[in-house]
Parts: C-alpha cells; structure tokens; sequence
C-alpha cells in the first residue's frame, strides 16, 4: 500500500510550495512503476481556502485526512497571514494536528515550520525556515534549535525546510531515505533539477546595503576600505585614517557596525568575491586578488566557511553572464567535477 502524505493547507498558502509534494513524492515509481506514494491536500474544514495568488484551491478532504496519513506536510502560508504574522495557533489548526497520529512524520516546508514551532512539536528539536524570517521565528520560538543556514533538517520524525524551491530538496531527501537514491535521482530527472544542491541558504541570503562615504564616525573609512579592499588594510591603517586611535576606532567601529573591523572587512571581501564570481568571467585566482583575499586557496577557505559551496560551485550556480568557457577552460581546470564540486559533494 503507497504511504499516504497529507498536505494541510492553510488560508494564505502559497502555491509554489503546495504543489512540490504532489510533484516530488507523486512522481516516485517502483521498479515496475506503480506509485510509492499517495499525496492527498485537506484544509482545516474540507472548504476551499484562499491562496497567496489570485485564485482560490478546492480540496476533497477535510481534517479527518491527517488520522490515516503516513505523513503530515504543512507548506508556507503568505507572511501577512495569521500563522506566520502573528504565530497565531487558532484552535482549528490545534484540533486538526491533535487527529494526527502518533508516530506519524511531520513536515514543513518554507514558513509551515511556524505552526509546527506554534504547537510545540519543534522545542528542542533541530529546525529551519526561509532566511527572511529566521530572526522572527528565533524571537518566538526561543526553544527551538533554529539553523538558520541549512537547506532543511532531519531530526527523523520532524524535518522542515528554508524557503520556496528548499521544499524540493526535502521531498527529494525524503524519497532518498525511504527508497534509495535511485528513486530519487529518478524523480529528479523527470522534474529538471538537481538530486541535491551544495551549499545551504547562507549563499542566497541579500549582501548588506553599501555604507554611506558622508558624516561622522567610521563611514567615510569604511567608504575607502570599500574602493580597496584588493590592497592589505591594517588596523592602524584604518584608525589613522579616521583620524583616531587604534581603541578608540575599534569601538566606535563596533558600536557601528556590530562587528571588529577585521570580521567587517572579511565580510566585504566575501561579498566582493560573490560578485566577481556572478558577474564577471575571471578566474578563481583573478577574483581571490581582486577581493582582496590573495590566493585561490584563501577564497575557497573563506566561502567554504561562509556559505558553505566551493567558488565553482557558487559561480555555475548564480552567473548572470552567458557561458563562454568550455569544461577544461582555466577558470575551472577540472571541468564541472573538479576537486572543488567532489569536495562539496562530500561533506
């Protein structure tokens, strides 16, 4: 008999996120083809509920799905609604997940980690959301142990994911756990993604706003250090520019920015080199001197302990130029499976 997956949908949910369950578990086959799941959709009364766009869902199922379900996933909700604004547990969505079975597997994707946080079902537990609403879910949920960068988490009975497209990658880990990874990589296929990604959200998240060059304090420093951090920038450097002492400047530095000038630097570095990686055609070694981190060697330890992807890696997945090198070409000497990609893969 294929495992039931119940998909709750709430008022507000958005689209994209309820139809990957469907897509995803839906599309896993045996052997001889026969479906290894069944995904059924319910709301809180059997009635259509409003989505993020602009048209209504109808559903076959009320609350009474959730009792014979294998699996209960719960998909993000629109941030202004209830649920996600407010964390607001209305007894509805109480009594629907108090049918729910015991020893039955939970699942969130994007913001449906909220109502798991709400029932208390994630205290203690291991948990992610979108990136977006990582400090608001940390600021209500304080029990929970929020990571904050991951593509999603597995605590075995309870897994959620980070934002939108996340949700694919755990219903994808979840095929590969259940049946294997030939299921999966078959699902993948059929859908045009990839069977897993490197890296977690920590490389999507926005780079911080440019610093203002103009009034007091450290901005018009830290203005200069933006125009040359390919040069070597000292902290008496730096302090004598703004025409301060090394103690005085790193305090006033801090007070302002929420970080020592050395972690402030790096971190621009950082974003410098994301930008050459997406928007230019140099080599590794060309974007490590440009950045201001010198050697190759240095870029791919500073990304991989930021955002945890090799710079290869990060550049195929975010350049905005078209592809004008070949595999082999110097910019990758190993083609798409270099040691950087197999390293990645590996951890």
């Amino acid at each position: 008999m294929a495992h039931l997956v119940a998909v709750l949908a709430l008022e507000g949910v958005i689209a994209f996120e309820l139809g990957i369950p469907a897509r995803i578990f839906g599309g896993a086959r045996d052997a001889d083809g026969r479906p290894l799941y069944e995904v059924a959709t319910c709301t809180l009364d059997g009635r259509p509920v409003t989505t993020s766009a602009d048209f209504r869902i109808m559903v076959d199922h009320g609350p009474e799905l959730l009792e014979r379900a294998d699996t209960v996933l719960i998909p993000a909700s629109a941030d202004s609604s209830p649920a996600v604004a407010d964390a607001c547990f209305t007894p509805a969505i109480a009594a629907a997940l108090a049918r729910i079975r015991p020893g039955t597997r939970l699942m969130s994707i994007c913001t449906g980690s909220f109502i798991l946080a709400a029932a208390g079902l994630l205290d203690g537990r291991p948990a992610t959301t979108h990136w977006r609403y990582t400090e608001r879910f940390a600021r209500l949920f304080p029990r929970v142990r929020l990571d904050p960068d991951v593509l999603y988490t597995d605590d075995g009975d309870l897994l959620t994911s980070g934002g939108v497209a996340a949700g694919v990658d755990l219903c994808l880990h979840v095929v590969r756990r259940d049946h294997g990874s030939a299921v999966a990589n078959a699902v993948a296929r059929n859908c045009l993604v990839p069977p897993w990604r490197e890296g977690g959200q920590k490389q999507y998240v926005e780079a911080p706003s440019p610093v203002e060059s103009g009034g007091s304090g450290t901005a018009a420093v830290r203005a200069w250090a933006l125009e040359h951090l390919d040069r070597p920038l000292a902290l008496r450097q730096l302090a004598d520019r703004a025409g301060m002492s090394v103690r005085t400047f790193t305090r006033r530095f801090r007070e302002e920015t929420g970080a020592s000038p050395g972690q402030w630097i790096t971190t621009q570095r950082t974003e410098r080199a994301r930008q050459l990686l997406e928007r230019t055609d140099l080599t590794i070694d060309q974007v490590a001197r440009e950045s201001g981190f010198g050697t190759a060697a240095s870029l791919r330890l500073q990304l991989r302990g930021r955002l945890d992807v090799a710079p290869s890696a990060y550049r195929r997945t975010f350049r905005t130029l078209p592809e004008q090198r070949s595999p082999g070409s110097p910019e990758d000497p190993e083609g798409p499976e270099g040691p950087e990609s197999r390293a990645g893969r590996a951890s």
